[in-house]
C-alpha cells in the first residue's frame, strides 16, 4: 500500500498541533521526523502519524 504525505499545514490540522509543538516534540522524540521531498520540502507521512495518534490514545487509556 502506498502512503500519503502530509505537508506541515494539513499536520497542524491533522494533529491539532502548532508548528512550535511539532517540532519540540520531534527534539524530544515524541512525534515523527518529516522525510525530504525536494531540496527544501520535507512531508510527514501519514502512517506515521496514525502510529504517532494510535500510541497518543492508547497512552491516555491508561
Amino acid at each position: 500500500m502506498l502512503d500519503s504525505y502530509h505537508r506541515r499545514k494539513s499536520v497542524e490540522k491533522i494533529t491539532g498541533l502548532s508548528r512550535s509543538m511539532i517540532y519540540e516534540q520531534m527534539e524530544r522524540g515524541e512525534f515523527p521526523r518529516p522525510i525530504r521531498i525536494g531540496r527544501r520540502a520535507v512531508a510527514w507521512r501519514e502512517s506515521d502519524i496514525a502510529a504517532w495518534q494510535a500510541a497518543r490514545e492508547a497512552s491516555s487509556a491508561t
